[in-house]
C-alpha cells in the first residue's frame, strides 16, 4: 500500500517500548543482497528478545521479493521490523499478542563519487549504549543521539570508545589500517555483525590483504594510518579527518581505494548478477 496508508496501533509496542528488532537488505538489479544472511541475523535477533518469528523462510522470501518488484528502482534499501505486538502498556511480555511486521523499500543510493574521492570526516565519541548492540534492535535512541553529535559537527559519523577501545560507530562498522595491516575489533555483544563487514573481510582474504582482529586502543585510532567505515548504505568509505585533525595524509589511503575497487567489482560481477556471493581466495 502507498506509505501514507500505513497505520500501525498506537499501543503497539514497538511505538509505546521500542520492544522489536529490524533489518535492511540491499538490492542490486532487484535483486536482494545475501538474504539469507540477513534472514539468519533476523533470527538471531528475534531469538535474543523472545519475539516470535511470524514467518517461515519461504514466506520471508516472498514476502521480500513481492515488494522489491513493485518498486520502480533497480536498487533498493529493504527495511523491515517486527515488533512484539499490540498490547495494554505493561513492561511484561503479553501472553497472546501478535507481533507486528512492518516493511518498505526506498532508493539504494551509494555515498557521491566526490565524497569517496575526496574522504569523509568523523568525531569520536564515549560508547554510552546497552550492552546487547549484536541485537539489532529498534531501539535506537542511543545510536541516534551519538550521529547526532557527528551531525551536528558536519562529520559522517560518530567512532564509539568503550573503556578506552573501539566498538563501532554509530550506524557503520569500522576498521583501521596500520602498517599495511587491515585491523578490526573481534565480533562480541558490543557491536552489531555486518553483513558489509563480512564482505569487506572476504574480499582482503581473497586477494591477500593482511588482516587482524583483535582489541583497538584509542591511541590506535588516533595514530592509525587509514579508517574505514562500512554499512550497506556507505559501502565502503574512507575517514580522512578525525575530531577536525587530519587523518595519515588528510587523503584516502591505498589500501582503501584497492579495497573499494574490489567492492565495486563485486557490487558489478555478483551482487547485480544475483550469483551465490561468497567470495574464495
Amino acid at each position: 500500500m502507498p506509505l501514507a496508508e500505513a497505520k500501525v496501533p498506537v499501543l503497539d509496542r514497538g511505538f509505546i517500548f521500542g520492544d522489536g528488532v529490524y533489518e535492511v537488505v540491499p538490492v542490486y538489479s532487484k535483486v536482494p543482497f545475501r538474504l539469507e544472511e540477513h534472514l539468519n541475523r533476523l533470527e538471531r535477533s528475534l531469538g535474543a528478545v523472545g519475539i516470535r518469528n511470524p514467518y517461515t523462510r519461504e514466506q520471508w522470501r516472498g514476502i521480500i521479493a513481492g515488494l522489491i518488484e513493485r518498486q520502480p528502482f533497480e536498487d533498493q534499501g529493504v527495511y523491515f521490523q517486527v515488533t512484539r505486538g499490540v498490547a495494554k502498556r505493561d513492561h511484561a511480555f503479553p501472553k497472546d499478542a501478535q507481533p507486528t511486521v512492518f516493511m518498505m523499500s526506498n532508493p539504494l543510493v551509494p555515498p557521491p563519487r566526490v565524497q569517496v574521492e575526496r574522504g569523509a570526516s568523523a568525531i569520536t565519541a564515549r560508547d554510552n549504549r546497552w550492552l546487547r548492540c549484536d541485537i539489532k534492535s529498534i531501539s535506537l535512541i542511543g545510536n541516534v543521539l551519538l550521529r547526532q553529535l557527528s551531525a551536528e559537527a558536519d562529520a559522517v559519523e560518530t567512532l564509539l570508545l568503550r573503556d578506552g577501545k573501539l566498538t563501532e560507530a554509530s550506524s557503520s562498522n569500522v576498521f583501521i589500517v596500520s602498517g599495511g595491516v587491515i585491523k578490526s575489533p573481534p565480533k562480541n555483544e558490543l557491536i552489531l555483525p555486518g553483513i558489509t563487514y563480512d564482505v569487506v573481510v572476504e574480499l582482503a582474504r581473497a586477494h591477500s590483504m593482511p588482516l587482524e582482529f583483535g582489541d583497538i586502543t584509542e591511541s590506535d585510532v588516533r595514530t592509525a594510518d587509514e579508517i574505514w567505515i562500512t554499512s550497506s548504505s556507505k559501502e565502503v568509505l574512507a575517514v580522512v579527518e578525525l575530531d577536525g585533525k587530519p587523518l595519515g595524509d588528510g587523503r584516502p589511503g591505498a589500501l582503501f581505494r584497492r579495497m573499494y575497487q574490489l567492492y565495486q567489482d563485486f557490487k558489478r560481477e555478483v551482487m547485480r548478477a544475483g550469483r551465490r556471493e561468497r567470495i574464495s581466495a
